[in-house]
């Protein structure tokens, strides 16, 4: 594919800033406060802890802001697709109502934070649309603003959008934003600092002591021993009896930043047809860089990930005059079953350990709400949103279907990728090319470098023993069970897996 850069992939827009670099946990340490995980959510919640006084430590297996959070689009809205009428569906009227009060509340937090202290972001207040150009949506776009009216969400319904796009109908959420995310969090994190909190890069959490001061043991061998500890590692890593891995899925979902001659008329806008489609700016050095994203598919299902560049491209060259592609990035999200993230005590039973993750797409305003929730449970302060995303819930419907669903799906990978016979040989490969294999009789995976050099790895993942694919766009071998997904090496680039894949010897 032409105008891409590989390794821009693994650099989105928003990480060309400088960001603060800290050293690894060397000792054991006692806090009130342990954050696993340097997201959206651990640097605001570690923020607004500090603030009541308390000793917080953030744990981050990697570095800050890398992950989901350094790779979104960064809208920050209570539009979060077609969700309203579902809710009030499956939850009722008034707690569809307390869910987008929770968003709405999120974004004026931000807002205030902005204002207050002045933080330069590229904050900016937009309409948020979302748009049907088929049949099959149509109703459906309506249904969604008859909720709106329900909620009183303030909107508009629309026939048409400013762009080559034709559609049938859509609707408005009035006085939404964006912002420059890594630009906005660095200044919580010096405050943080500033204020006694401290932060651990390269050091990865494996395990819980629980009880009444729990501990968190890292890979390194160290303790961290505290009265609280929020998990907010995208994927919780402790995951013994709360069952997550069997009440989520990971999708992927990628986008384009482009430059165009054709002026970009404001505003934030989303396809409700499949493939999704995602349109937003983004100022960079005076000029507006247009955000293309979409092309959502369940992690570790698609043969060519390389393909979903080429369809925003497409669309993007279609939607506007000529464009230039100057960046290209994917990220990886958490679904929950009924699609309200999970946020509060990891089991009604563990209540000093909290978890917050399945943000679905909308992890700014999400993981905010997440942030500014368990601040508030940890202070003992009541918080009208507690209920609504509480991971012990349960609804009946639309739960089991997809219960049943994900499990088969987990069932029958496991199944396939012992029995799989591939013929293709590690010797097979050019270079730059990356495929499953068979070594030794078995089922491997093998990437050789552009100079020559062959990584083997056992594909099995180290999670709960799916088999990964491999991923042309990314480089990565993706598990399609649980979304675990491991560098070409074997080494973990994210979640809920901890060690790494076994590397294999091949003559």
């Amino acid at each position: 594919m032409t105008n891409l850069n590989p390794l821009q992939s693994l650099k989105p827009y928003w990480r060309e800033i400088d960001l603060p670099k800290f050293d690894p946990l060397s000792h054991d340490l006692t806090v009130d406060v342990t954050i696993v995980g340097g997201g959206i959510t651990g640097i605001t919640a570690g923020y607004l802890l500090v603030q009541e006084g308390l000793k917080v430590a953030i744990l981050e297996a990697g570095v800050i802001l890398n992950g989901t959070t350094g790779h979104t689009t960064a809208k920050i809205t209570a539009q979060h697709g077609l969700i309203y009428d579902e809710l009030i569906a499956h939850f009722g009227e008034e707690k569809a109502k307390l869910y987008y009060e929770a968003s709405d509340y999120a974004l004026q937090f931000i807002k205030k934070n902005v204002d207050s202290k002045g933080i330069q972001c590229d904050f900016t207040t937009e309409d948020a649309f979302i748009y049907t150009s088929s049949d099959q949506y149509v109703t459906k776009i309506e249904n969604e603003w008859r909720a709106y009216e329900k909620l009183g969400i303030k909107g508009e319904f629309v026939h048409s959008i400013p762009f080559n796009i034709d559609i049938n109908n859509g609707i408005s959420m009035k006085n939404q934003a964006q912002f420059h995310p890594l630009k906005y969090l660095q200044a919580l994190t010096k405050e943080f600092i500033h204020a006694g909190g401290m932060i651990f890069e390269q050091t990865a959490a494996v395990d819980i002591e629980e009880g009444r001061n729990p501990s968190v043991l890292t890979e390194s061998g160290h303790k961290i021993t505290s009265k609280h500890i929020i998990i907010a590692s995208h994927f919780p890593f402790y995951d013994k009896k709360g069952l997550y891995f069997a009440r989520m899925f990971s999708e992927r979902s990628y986008v384009l930043g482009i430059k165009s001659n054709q002026s970009y008329p404001g505003g934030m806008y989303i396809s409700a047809d499949k493939p999704t489609r995602s349109l937003r700016y983004t100022n960079r050095n005076g000029e507006k860089l247009i955000l293309v994203g979409g092309e959502n598919h369940k992690t570790g299902k698609d043969i060519d990930t390389m393909i979903h560049y080429q369809e925003l491209k497409k669309f993007a060259e279609d939607t506007f005059q000529s464009i230039e592609i100057l960046y290209h990035w994917s990220t990886q999200d958490l679904i929950t079953l009924d699609k309200v993230p999970y946020i509060g005590p990891i089991t009604s039973n563990n209540q000093n350990i909290l978890v917050a993750t399945g943000y679905r797409k909308w992890g700014m305003t999400n993981g905010t709400t997440a942030a500014i929730l368990l601040t508030d449970m940890i202070m003992e302060k009541e918080n009208p949103y507690k209920e609504i995303f509480s991971p012990s819930r349960f609804q009946a419907d639309p739960n089991i279907k997809k219960i049943i669903s994900i499990n088969a799906d987990v069932a029958a990978n496991l199944l396939k990728g012992k029995l799989e016979f591939v013929p293709k040989d590690p010797n097979d490969l050019s270079e730059d090319e990356g495929s499953v294999v068979m070594v030794n009789g078995k089922r491997a995976g093998a990437y050789k470098e552009p100079n020559g050099k062959l990584h083997i790895v056992d594909t099995t993942c180290t999670h709960l023993g799916c088999e990964c694919e491999w991923n042309h766009a990314e480089k990565t071998w993706d598990c399609p069970c649980h979304g675990s997904r491991f560098s070409y090496d074997g080494n973990v680039v994210e979640g809920p897996a901890i060690k790494p894949l076994k590397t294999l010897d091949f003559e």
